[in-house]
């Protein structure tokens, strides 16, 4: 039987993870008591049982200290039970974002700041993020996107990509995006919005990656930027980096950025990591 803990912070999509991981035929219960775990695995691995994928969600709505959470695990797994840990996470900005939108109450800190129930929570949930063995984070991951990734590790059998990286197009003129990690301007190249037929196409279309692409210098930016990215990245996943965020600026986030976006993706797809790819500001 394979046997699914998922868990993370709250806002960080282990409701999301839990509904897909349902679509893909595992029995999924969410925020059982924490007294009931263990007769809840004795009864779904009793002979006869025609259970054989489980998903438990649990969150620090079960058990405030999660101490308890920790030493039924423990428990289990000296009893021989083997089970894996999802971990979904967000940034801290995105997080708070996340809740203005929906206007709740962090479970941690009810009636109190968002900003305190997450350092709260992130304190409590230290531990089992540390003995986690998939952490993903949705900060500026696609629903998409995340779906394939968990089809990847719990239904393929793939290998888990312990990076994700999102490479992101904007405009300089909206503002840099504020959990970049890394910023690349690209505004040196030859603007297609001064050509007139490409003025209201954006780099998604081929006549304006055509135009962009033609000039010696954007080849020569990507070859270094390419080279420069995968030189970091085996860095990056050394000191347990789970999220990278590369932005492509350019001034209105439509042809440029994105071309050299979409240019980046396909280059670095199909390593040792995962790729989201979005455009901020482009219209279509």
């Amino acid at each position: 039987m394979r046997f699914v803990v998922v868990t993370g912070m709250s806002g960080g999509g282990k409701l999301t993870a839990i509904r897909f991981l349902e679509d893909m035929g595992y029995y999924c219960v969410d925020n059982l008591p924490v007294r009931l775990i263990d007769p809840f695995m004795e009864l779904v691995s009793a002979p006869g049982s025609d259970v054989d994928k489980v998903v438990l969600g649990l969150d620090v709505r079960a058990d405030k200290s999660f101490d308890n959470v920790e030493q039924v695990l423990a428990a289990l797994k000296e009893k021989g039970y083997k089970y894996e840990i999802l971990f979904m996470d967000a940034s801290d900005e995105v997080l708070i974002k996340r809740y203005k939108e929906t206007r709740r109450q962090h479970p941690v800190a009810p009636g109190g700041r968002v900003e305190d129930g997450i350092a709260k929570e992130r304190k409590i949930l230290e531990q089992i993020k540390k003995d986690a063995d998939y952490v993903i984070d949705t900060s500026g991951l696609l629903t998409r996107v995340l779906k394939e990734e968990l089809i990847r590790i719990f239904v393929k059998d793939e290998n888990y990509n312990s990076l994700m990286i999102s490479i992101m197009s904007f405009g300089f003129k909206n503002g840099i995006p504020a959990d970049a990690d890394l910023v690349f301007d690209v505004r040196f190249l030859p603007n297609p919005f001064y050509v007139e037929s490409l003025k209201k196409l954006t780099g998604n279309d081929k006549p304006v990656r055509d135009y962009v692409m033609s000039f010696p210098e954007a080849e020569q930016f990507m070859e270094k930027l390419e080279d420069m990215i995968s030189f970091l990245i085996p860095g990056y996943v050394k000191e347990g980096k789970n999220q990278l965020v590369i932005a492509i600026g350019c001034t209105g986030g439509q042809h440029r950025s994105v071309t050299i976006a979409n240019a980046l993706a396909e280059r670095l797809r199909g390593g040792d990591y995962g790729i989201n790819l979005y455009h901020r500001d482009a219209k279509h």
